[in-house]
This record gives C-alpha cells, structure tokens and sequence, in this order.
C-alpha cells in the first residue's frame, strides 16, 4: 500500500535496468524507495551514475521503452495513481500539465529552429486548450514572472540568442505554464555562474511558494541543498543511501558517502594539502593520514596550503594592454565592435596560480585563447622569455606551443573520438618531434597515463569508454606530453561531480608541485579559485575591477562586484 495523503509522490521499490546486449543488462535503479510530501521540495543528490536522472525520467514516463526494464513490483505514486500503471495516453495528460521537468541542459532541451514564444505557446495550447491569443498574453506574463527583460522582444527571440540564465528561465516558464503539482529540476544550475546560480535557485523556491507546488531538485552538489530542500535523498550506483531532513543531513551526516560528498568540494574555511575523495571515506582503498575515524578532516589535512606572492617570485608571462575586439554586422554594410577584453595587464610567476573568475561574458575565456594566439589578439603584448608571442610569426611561435598548453572545459568535445587514447598522446609528440621513435613514444605515453592516474590498459581504448573525470585525466595527459611551463585551465572542472573534481584538482597540484608549472586557471566557482589560486583577477565586461592576493580577495573584497560574486557562493559550501 502507498504512502498516506500527505505526499504527492511516493516511489516504493523502484527496480529499472536497461539492456546493453542480449546477455548483459546494467542496473540504473536498484529498489529505491522515498516520498515527496505536498509543498515541499525533496533533493536528489549523488554524482553521475547514481541513477537520479533515470529516476526522474521513469516518472515523467521519458524512458525508452525497447530496452528498458522496469521491475513489475515497482510503484510510482502520484496522487494516489500508479503511473506505472496508466496507458500512455494517460501519462500524457499527466506529464507537462500536473507533473513537468527543468531538463539540465537547456540549448539541448529547447528547439533551436522555434522562438521562445512559440515554445511557452505550444505547452499552453496543448494542455490548457487556450487560443492563440489567450497563449501569447499568458506566455508574456509568464516571461515576466521568471524575470526575462523586455519579455516582448524576448518573445520572438530564438534560443541562441539568450544568455544560459535566460535560456533556463524560458525552460522555467515552460515547465510552470500549466501551473503543475509537481515540478522536477534535473541539475538546472549546473555551469551557470554563480550569480545566475543563485538568481535560478531563488526563483524556483520563490514560484514553489506561490503556486504551492512540491519540487524535486536533483544535483550533485550538496552545497546547494540548503538554499533549496526540506529534506535530502542520498543515492550512489542506483541504491539509496540516506535520506533526511537537511539539518540532520549536513549536522550530522551518518553514511560515508554523505560524509564524502560533504568533504570533498573545496571550502572558503580552509585549504588542505590534499582534499579528500570518495574513497578516503568508503575506505575502498588504503586508509589515509587526513582522516579521523569518524570522517571528518582531522588537523592534518586542515593545515592551510600556503598561498598569495611575494613579489620576487620569478615572472615566467607578462601580458601588457592586451585587447581582443570582435566585429558583428550592423545592418547590411556596417559593422559593430565588441570589446570582449579591453586592456588588460597582469604578470604571471613561474610555479603559481592565477586565477581568472567572472560572469559568463566578462573576457575569462578569451583572455585565455589569445594567450596561446587560438584568438587574435587587437592589440597589447604578451612576453614570454621577453618576447612577444603576439608578434611572432607561425614558424617563430612553433616552440612556444610546446611550453603553453591548454585544457579546454569540455572533454567530451576536445578528444577526437576516433582517435584511441594512444594516439591521442602521440601525435602532439611526434608533431613536435619528442622521442626519437614511436617505441620511445609509448613508453613516454605509458608514463604519462600512470602520471594522471590511469592504467596501462586505457592506451588501446577510445575516449567514449571513459567517464568525464577520466576524460580530463587523457585531457592533461595530452597536454603534459608536450612537458609545457604553463597550463590554461579553461572551466576545466566546472561540469565534473564533486569526488572527480576533487581528484582533477589534487592531480593539477601535485603537477605543479613536481614540475613547477604556472597555471591561469579560469573559473566562475570561487570556491574552487580560493583553493587553486595565489592570485585572483576579477573580470566584468573585459575589465580587471579587481586584483590581489587569494586570501586578501576573500577576507577583504574592495570592488562591489567582488563582493556580489562571493555572496553568490551557496551557503552549504562555507558551513
């Protein structure tokens, strides 16, 4: 029998595995178990592969049906109805009217060939049977109601054309549309500023409380469950592992991977040598020294990594009134200049970390591709060694590729999917000539991988059978083959769980410990920056509005912007 009157959905024993071959099925969902009470918001925490996706999938009735399977004594109650029960007829009615979806991606999620209008329309028309009068009025407040400006010229706005915050308001106001019962967020934050972060996560609780609606809200990051949750549930590998109500839950978490999940994620309190990762918890493998027995960090790994410059540090870069313009038509024969980086100087010392933070527009990333000249830049002057890397020609700029490498934020887009990992590390050897042969070659890439964490065996396979975090591994593996004096780390742990995060980020330290590599390390998560950085630049709108040491930006923030962008932080994160 379900659960009582007083939950809006109950899922009891939900059991779904998906068919890879005729012999083999893989078990997304392994006898979940919990409910969603009316006017409340639930949390789903776990990092990829923990199945909350598929749960949230499974009931708004997304799954493929030809090769999933969902266990006959699973149950998904909703107002007393078993969905799993209905005809898809049914479940249509349901879906998108009493029960919608926030999906994680929203350029994937909205049709790129139709205006926001007409997407927030159809949901209208279809569900509400209203006119296409009636559609558009209602479309309009909605646009409002989720704060995008001008919601008329937004309107007929196509989705390339909004910014990621406005493309997730519209997703918002398509999935309120029909005022339902019960709205799911799957990672609607995720790679959004900190700022948009927080404007999205305000904005949901707020529409929670004005239409007395219940949300369940899926994320890997537990620093966000405070802003958001009554009560959490903890899945790791399709198994639930503790539920509660968020007090008890971050006061005093019982399940090691609760613990780890806390743990893991860089805190602005303190800075370890080595931050913890999941198995330092589930003592999966040989226990470690920053530990206690109860899971918590002890004094050791709490001593504070020192940070910050001297300033008879050695300068390894110096970028002087560096600008980068890019030119858009302007009606039909002129063109107008955006100045995506104007001006802006900075020194870079050997064996450090620069950190570049700012919203999603401020010049972070461009900064970064016109120092290894992947942008060309207008004007300014960067001197490596006292030259001008700028003014070089190819032939003269060749050896300088070797010494400045990149790691872009995307693995999956930055790894040639045909090429096996193998290959992947020996063709920037052999383009620059390292190793006198191939045979040189593989024991030099066997090395490396053994470098980064990854097994011999990971030389003959392709990037698609590796996770994220893995893929970032071969990532700086790649770039590492090259043996470069600095790395551009462009977003490059942004979309990563928070254990995998934790491992890319002691990885790069220990890397700069061993090689003395400097490091321009490009972020918008500033609790990641205060772990990394020696030094911070604030960006807005291709300026530098601020510049200091790492401690001295996050104890004593002298730009307003600066300080908007550390209030932004979720609370969870500092508690």
């Amino acid at each position: 029998m379900h659960s009582s009157n007083k939950n809006l959905l109950s899922i009891e024993n939900l059991c779904i595995s998906f068919r890879v071959n005729r012999k083999e099925n893989v078990h997304a969902v392994k006898g979940a178990s919990f409910s969603i009470p009316k006017n409340s918001t639930l949390a789903l925490v776990g990092e990829s592969g923990s199945g909350k996706s598929v749960t949230s999938l499974a009931i708004m009735g997304l799954l493929a049906v030809e090769n999933t399977r969902i266990d006959p004594a699973s149950c998904i109650f909703f107002e007393g109805k078993n969905l799993l029960s209905l005809s898809s007829k049914e479940r249509r009615q349901l879906c998108g009217k009493d029960i919608s979806m926030i999906f994680q991606e929203p350029m994937t999620s909205l049709n790129p060939v139709f205006t926001a209008g007409f997407q927030i329309t159809e949901v209208l028309r279809l569900h509400m049977g209203m006119d296409a009068g009636q559609a558009r009025a209602r479309a309009l407040a909605l646009l409002d109601e989720v704060g995008i400006p001008s919601p008329v010229a937004k309107f007929d706005a196509y989705p390339h054309e909004l910014s990621g915050g406005q493309q997730q308001r519209v997703m918002i106001a398509m999935a309120i549309a029909c005022e339902p019962k019960l709205l799911i967020a799957d990672e609607p934050t995720t790679a959004l500023d900190a700022t948009i972060q927080k404007q999205i996560i305000e904005l949901i609780n707020a529409l929670r409380i004005k239409r007395e609606m219940s949300v369940l809200f899926i994320t890997h990051d537990l620093a966000l469950v405070a802003e958001m949750a009554d009560s959490v549930v903890v899945m790791r590998h399709g198994e639930v592992r503790e539920m509660g109500e968020v007090k008890q839950i971050f006061q005093d978490p019982r399940d090691p991977y609760t613990k780890a999940l806390l743990h893991c994620r860089p805190t602005l309190a303190t800075r370890p040598w080595q931050l913890p990762v999941i198995n330092d918890y589930l003592h999966e493998s040989k226990p470690t020294t920053n530990l206690t027995t109860n899971g918590t960090v002890n004094e050791l790994a709490a001593n504070q990594r020192p940070r910050g410059l001297s300033g008879s540090e050695e300068i390894v870069l110096d970028v002087a009134n560096l600008s980068k313009s890019f030119y858009v038509r302007d009606g039909f024969f002129g063109h107008k200049e955006f100045k995506a980086v104007d001006n802006v100087s900075f020194k870079l010392a050997r064996g450090k970390t620069l950190g570049i933070v700012g919203e999603s527009g401020s010049g972070k990333t461009t900064i970064g591709l016109t120092l290894l000249r992947l942008h060309q830049a207008t004007s300014g002057a960067v001197l490596f060694d006292g030259r001008d890397i700028l003014s070089m020609s190819k032939q003269e700029f060749m050896p300088y590729k070797k010494r400045i490498q990149i790691i872009f934020q995307n693995p999956y887009a930055s790894l040639n999917p045909r090429f096996t990992v193998g290959q992947i590390l020996m063709e920037p050897m052999r383009i620059h000539k390292l190793g006198n042969d191939d045979a040189e070659r593989v024991t030099m890439a066997y090395e490396l991988l053994e470098k980064v964490g990854l097994p011999e065996t990971s030389f003959d396979r392709y990037p698609h059978e590796f996770s994220g975090g893995q893929r970032q591994r071969i990532a700086i593996a790649r770039c590492l083959t090259l043996k470069p004096e600095i790395l551009v780390c462009d977003e490059s742990v942004s979309a990563l769980d928070v254990s995998v995060q934790a491992q890319v980020l002691n990885l790069l330290q220990d890397l700069q410990d061993e090689f003395s590599l400097s490091y321009v390390f490009i972020s918008h998560d500033l609790a990641v920056v205060k772990y990394m950085a020696d030094q911070v630049m604030v960006m807005k709108d291709g300026h530098i509005v601020e510049m200091a040491n790492s401690d001295e930006l996050y104890s004593n923030p002298r730009h307003e912007y600066t300080r908007t962008l550390l209030r932004a932080i979720p609370r969870g994160i500092s508690q």
